[in-house]
This record gives C-alpha cells, sequence and structure tokens, in this order.
C-alpha cells in the first residue's frame, strides 16, 4: 500500500526549527531574484519583498533595462541590475553572463517570476542553470527549462526546489492536466525523481515531494490557505519565500515544507479582516514575518 503524506502541523515546524539568525545581514543569506518583463514587473516585485519577509538579509534583481529603476524605487532595500531584454521584453540570452556573475556569493537563486514566454525562458536559462553552483528555486515560466532540459539540474546535487503549479506541473512532465489533477502526488513525484530535485506543487493542499518512490521519498501535505490563495501574484509571493529561507541556510525539503505552510498561514491571516476571498497577493507579505512569529519557538 502506498504510503500517505504526512500533514504538516505548527508542532512539526517547532520541532524542524530553521536555522538560527546570525547577527548581520550577511549572514542571513543573499538572494538572486531573475526575471520580469516590460508588461509584468509584478512578479519580481513580490517575489522579492516576499524574500526579504521570509529573513533574507540582502536582496538583488536581475531583471530588464526598463524595470530596473522603478523596481529600485519600488524595494529600496535591494540591488536592482537591469540587464538586456528581448523584442518581446523578456530577459535575453545576452543577459546570462551577468546574471551567472551575480549569483556568485549569493546563498540562493530563484530564477523564473514575470518572465511571458517559454521559449524566452529556456533560451536563457539554458545559458544560465548549468552554470550556476547555489541552491536554487524554479518557478513559473522558469519550469519550461525543464520540460526541454528534464536533467537540466541533476548537476546542483537536489540543491534544488521546483514551485510549478498544477499546469505548470503536466506541462513539464509532458502529461495531461486532469490526469495530474487527479494524482497531484504522483506527479510531484514523478518530476522530483527526473529532476532531483525537491517539488512543491499543488492545489487546495500543497504537497511537497523528495526525489524516490513512493514508498521511499519524503512526502508532505500542507493544508493552510484555502481559495483566496488562487489569485494572481500568489504563487510568486510563495516562490519568493522559498527562496528566502533557502538564503537563510534551510536545507532545501525543509525550505518546501515551512515555505507552503507560512504561505499559506499567510493567506488564514488574511481572513480574518478581509473575508475567504478579496484580498490581494501584496497583502500576503507583511503577514509572511508575522506568520513566521507564531512558529517561533
Amino acid at each position: 500500500m502506498s504510503r500517505q503524506p504526512e500533514v504538516v502541523s505548527s508542532g512539526l515546524l517547532r520541532d524542524w526549527e530553521l536555522p538560527g539568525h546570525g547577527g548581520d545581514k550577511e549572514s542571513n543569506g543573499r538572494v538572486l531574484v531573475v526575471g520580469g518583463n516590460v508588461r509584468m514587473p509584478g512578479g519580481v516585485v513580490l517575489a522579492a519583498e516576499a524574500a526579504l519577509r521570509a529573513g533574507a538579509g540582502k536582496l538583488q534583481i536581475a531583471t530588464v533595462e526598463p524595470l530596473a529603476v522603478p523596481m529600485a524605487m519600488a524595494i529600496p532595500e535591494a540591488y536592482v541590475a537591469g540587464l538586456p531584454s528581448d523584442d518581446d521584453g523578456n530577459l535575453a540570452p545576452e543577459a546570462a553572463d551577468e546574471i551567472v556573475d551575480l549569483a556568485q556569493g549569493c546563498a540562493a537563486v530563484l530564477l523564473g517570476p514575470g518572465i511571458m514566454s517559454p521559449e524566452a525562458s529556456v533560451a536563457l536559462l539554458e545559458q544560465v542553470v548549468p552554470r550556476l553552483d547555489v541552491p536554487v528555486v524554479i518557478d513559473a515560466l522558469g519550469m519550461a527549462y525543464l520540460t526541454e532540459h528534464q536533467d537540466g539540474v541533476q548537476h546542483l546535487d537536489g540543491r534544488v526546489i521546483l514551485s510549478p503549479n498544477t499546469t505548470e506541473l503536466a506541462h513539464t512532465l509532458g502529461e495531461d492536466d486532469d490526469a495530474v489533477s487527479e494524482d497531484p502526488i504522483g506527479a510531484s513525484l514523478r518530476l522530483a525523481r527526473r529532476a532531483g530535485a525537491v517539488v512543491v506543487s499543488g492545489a487546495s493542499t500543497t504537497y511537497v515531494t523528495t526525489p524516490g518512490t513512493r514508498a521511499t521519498a519524503d512526502l508532505w501535505a500542507v493544508q493552510t490557505g484555502g481559495e483566496g490563495m488562487a489569485v494572481s501574484g500568489s504563487g510568486d509571493v510563495k516562490a519568493g519565500v522559498l527562496v528566502g529561507l533557502l538564503g537563510r541556510g534551510a536545507e532545501p525539503a525543509q525550505a518546501g515544507v515551512w515555505g507552503a505552510y507560512v504561505h499559506g498561514r499567510a493567506g488564514e491571516r488574511l481572513v480574518a479582516v478581509h473575508g475567504r476571498r478579496g484580498f490581494l497577493a501584496r497583502e500576503l507579505l507583511a503577514e509572511i514575518p508575522r506568520a513566521l512569529a507564531e512558529l517561533d519557538g
């Protein structure tokens, strides 16, 4: 009989403490967020601020040149690099060298938020991912790189979190959307095995899976959140929390479990203010440190 996932509780997380903070911003981890499009800057802004809210010490952003100044003004805590874009306003492959340089010395890198073209994502990440040697989160259309190169993060030896929604999970696996929705655990495990990565994916329940068979892999079910989380930008916030926790020194599985729980708990806190529907992804940001504080000690 297949093993069932462990339901994540506050008690489980309190017994699985995150790495302690150091005394300065460098010891709390430097993270890099890569993405954006001239018509959709918000995904990067949400993910980048979420990384800081989750406890990362320093923030760098690599985005397209026209967005650099307004993004630096929106997030004054960040170093923002404006890089070349293609004709559709996505980061161009020519940006790869600077992205790799920015990743040097970082504790973790997030790839994908705000990129609007699968083809542009693949063209860029083919030039970036094989040259990285730090923990990585891949989100949104960044997953298109794994569709084309399912072993494309194997060189990172498991220091990877993949954060697709259900549709992105199906596309990455080349499987039918309905079949993946009917067996999200099995689909997540297949991707985790093929990529050698932790997978954080789901809808009303988020599943966190590690590589291995259903009998041997670590499996968790995160049931925080609710219907209000199904809102534009929510996934970008979650990806930012994941990279922020990696930046603090959490291992990928721990960051995946904590990140999914805290992201959902931030939404639950907003229900008391706005009701079950109608809150905005940006309103999750202020709730992230409060949700973390609930679990402190």
